[in-house]
This record gives C-alpha cells, structure tokens and sequence, in this order.
C-alpha cells in the first residue's frame, strides 16, 4: 500500500503521460479500466523508493564473493543492519539489499526540519541529510535533540523559516548534528551531516563512503545495461553521455581493462568526477573528454590529435547512447516542477545524438539506446523512428532480458517490442518488508521482486549491418 501521495505533476504533463499510457493501442488490448489502473499505480510507485538498494561490484579489484563478505562487515559495523546481500543470478557482478519499510509507527517528535524534495528523495534512499538540503528547522533546535524530518515536496518552504504548514512528507526520524542557529548562520563552509538519520520511514544502508574502490552505488536496470553491450577485450568503446561514469567504469571492467573506453560529457565538473571514478575502480583504460556528443563526428580531413574528439567515421566497435532524458521513470520522486516543454524537449536532442552514433559506428559494431524515463516518444517512438531513419540497423535480442517488453503505442510490431527491455514499476505491488518478512522469503521470490520494483528505464539494442559511408551525399 502506497504510504506517501503520487507523484505530483503540473496538470499538462500529467496529461501528457496519460496520452501516452492510454494510447490507442494499450487502451483497444487491454480496455480502459485496465489502462487507466496502470498509469495511477506507476504514479504511486515512482513517488516510492525501490525495494532494494543496488551496489555493482568492481571485479576488476576484487571477487564478487569477497567483497560481498567485506560488505556485510560493513554493514554491521556502520548500520547494525543484519539483513541479507543478494547476489543477483543474471548479473554476476550485482549485488542487492532490500529496504526495510514503510515502517508506520514511528512516534512523530515536536522538533521538526524541512528538507528540500531532492534531499528528501536521497534519504528514502538511506542518506542522512547534510546541511543544504535544511530548508527550515523548529526555533528551538539544538544540537542533540530528537528530530522529525519532512520533505517539502512541492517547494514552498521559506529557507529559514521556523515553521511550515505547507505540503510536508514525513521521513523519518534523527538526531540534529548541529543547532538552528548555526545550520542558517549563512557560512558557506557548513556543508557536513546535519542530521543523522535514526528512525527513516525506509530503512537503507548508508553507502556514503563504504568501499568506494570496490562498490559502485547503481541503479539495477543502469546495471543491466553494460551486459547487454558486451564489450569485449581488446575493442574500441564510445559512450556519448557518460557522467557521472558508472556504465563507463562497468564496460570497461567487463573488457578487464584491455581496450579503449571513450567517454564524453559536456560538463567539464562532470567529466572531472567520470576520470575520479575510474582512479577510485583502478581502472586505466578510459580516457574522459569535455566534448558535445552531437559533435563527436569528424566531418573533414584535416587530422586532428590521434585518439580525441571529433572520431572518424565507422571507428568505434561499441557504442552507448545513455541519452540525456526526462528523468520520468527515477524514483522516489514525489513531485516533478517541470512543464510539458521541458519534459518534451530531449526528443530532438537524442535523435542528434543517435544520428551520430550510426555514423560513428563500425559494420558489424552493436549500438544500445537507454533511458531512464517512462515516456513513449523517448523510447518507443525514437525506436521506431531510428529502424525507418537507418535501414542499415536492426535490432537485436538482449542478455540478458530481465525488464518486461516494449510498451504498445509507437507502431512496433509484437516481435520488436519482445526485443525491448522496458523496466515499469506498476507490474508490482509495493511491499511491506519488515525484518520478520526477510527472515521468512525465498530468494527467487526476492529476486523477482528486485527486478520489478526498481526505477522506470529503458533500453534498445541494434545492430548495424552495412556501413552508412556509402549511402551518405
């Protein structure tokens, strides 16, 4: 049963999602009621966390066994959390922890914070909250006390405020690390835990600082995504929009860091923390460049400096398009501020970026288009689009196939939407986990669940079968 109100959306893009999930298609198989039950349940389910917290393993420092042994140490040793390390039977090198919660009774105290949306998404997470996520605190908060933390979800808190009758989530419980007055004394050097989670309405280990050269903190269907590329020792790697680096440093672990990994972002800050993962994971074969994706085609002959962007044309054996979306399908997410513009201008953006990656692509190389996003034109539609756009792509079946299939709506026939992996999170019902419950469940039947009961994502995998060069003008 949800616990926390649906996601909340500005009215027009709340339609727009509807549109899309009522499509003719879905409504004529599956009939109206059916259709329109689905979209509310994902409404509830994206404004929720996932059942289990995902950690990827760096094999390339160590085995999965061995760091899991390390891992459960740490746990007991920092969170006094005896709970099971699972590891997943399709992805060898993940492993899985399942969330304690919603645990309802909680005694709400009279101090009370307010944390802004974001900061209150992180601690559902297992994050304790840090001084710039505080909005605003009771006037008599010290140091010490007992604190009831809420999530100012639709952003109307004032900073500093003493109270706040607005729209407010509870979270849990903590304990204040520092007082009010010192928390909004307006020194910008304030920026360490301000309140240390005790009682969270969802119990999650806090992986802030665990292992970091042997864990990555990653999304399981982020996870899934390396495998299905498959990249091989020895081969030419792109990934066009790599920050913060997580599916980089995966494909270059999986290749045991034989090879060339290529990866872009046009953040310089961002880029920054890509090459900082891969010296975290002890990973050498990635080479991080500030450069637009759009751009990464060398369109004349003038050389260039060997190795760096613009590439030449047909020069990359693999390529990733984890394209930059709408975000629609990240969770928990209790309340989107964006407007229908916004939500709608990253189709434009990812055919640029997907016209490129054919073109940089070698005959014979594999390309894999992902999102983490629930709406159909930056999925479906952007499929169906890239197979008439490119005769030369076809599209391939994934390993592994852990999501559902594709969603109706784009004109793709039964046998191509079986070729999609389409992570939705309304095909489950949310859990109630206790501590009992865990004791008591089959690992494939928790297994099942963390495969479902994650965030909303995509992903398409396409084969290029002839080069593009000699159907260009």
């Amino acid at each position: 049963m949800p616990v926390f109100p649906k996601i909340s959306l500005r009215p027009e893009v709340a339609n727009y999602l509807k549109e899309g999930f009522m499509n003719k298609e879905i409504v004529s198989t599956l009939g109206k009621q059916e259709a329109e039950r689905k979209f509310e349940t994902l409404l509830n389910h994206l404004s929720h966390p996932p059942s289990f917290t995902t950690v990827r393993v760096n094999t390339h420092l160590g085995s999965v066994q061995h760091v899991k042994n390390m891992l459960s140490d740490e746990l007991q040793k920092f969170n006094g959390l005896s709970v099971p390390i699972l590891q997943h039977p399709d992805l060898q090198d993940v492993l899985l922890i399942p969330v304690v919660g919603p645990r309802k009774n909680i005694k709400k105290q009279q101090c009370e914070a307010i944390v802004g949306a974001q900061c209150g998404n992180a601690v559902l997470r297992g994050a304790h909250v840090y001084v710039p996520g505080i909005v605003s605190a009771s006037k008599f908060m010290k140091a010490g006390d007992v604190v009831s933390v809420y999530s100012d979800i639709k952003g109307k808190c004032k900073k500093g405020a003493k109270e706040f009758d607005g729209t407010k989530v509870f979270l849990g419980n903590g304990i204040s690390e520092s007082s009010r007055k010192e928390i909004f004394s307006g020194l910008p050097d304030l920026k360490g835990v301000g309140i240390r989670m005790t009682e969270p309405v969802y119990l999650s280990p806090s992986f802030d600082n665990v292992l970091p050269n042997y864990l990555f903190l990653q999304n399981l269907p982020s996870s899934v995504v390396a495998h299905v590329l498959d990249p091989q020792p020895g081969e030419r790697i792109l990934d066009m929009c790599a920050a913060p680096g997580g599916k980089t440093t995966h494909i270059a672990a999986l290749m045991r860091d034989q090879g060339e990994v290529i990866a872009l972002d046009k953040v310089a800050n961002k880029v920054k923390k890509i090459k900082q993962n891969a010296l975290l994971l002890g990973l050498n074969s990635i080479r991080a460049f500030c450069f637009d994706g759009t751009k990464a085609l060398k369109l004349d002959t003038v050389k260039g400096i060997e190795g760096e962007p613009p590439f030449l044309p047909e020069s990359f054996d693999r390529i990733l398009l984890d394209a930059p979306c709408s975000g629609m399908g990240q969770r928990p997410n209790m309340a989107c501020a964006w407007t229908l513009k916004e939500v709608t201008s990253y189709q434009p953006l990812q055919r640029k970026l997907f016209t490129v990656a054919v073109k940089l692509l070698k005959p014979g190389g594999v390309l894999v288009y992902s999102t983490c996003t629930i709406t159909l034109a930056e999925n479906e539609e952007q499929v169906a689009w890239a197979l008439t756009a490119f005769p030369c792509l076809q599209l391939q079946p994934q390993e592994p196939q852990i999501g559902g299939e594709g969603m109706m709506g784009a004109s793709l026939s039964f046998e191509q939407l079986k070729l999609l992996q389409r992570f939705d999170p309304s095909v489950v019902a949310l859990p109630d986990t206790d501590f009992d419950s865990l004791r008591d469940a089959r690992v494939e039947d928790m297994i099942r669940l963390a495969n479902q009961d994650c965030i909303g994502f995509f992903i398409a995998k396409f084969l290029k079968c002839k080069s593009t060069q000699e159907t260009d003008p």
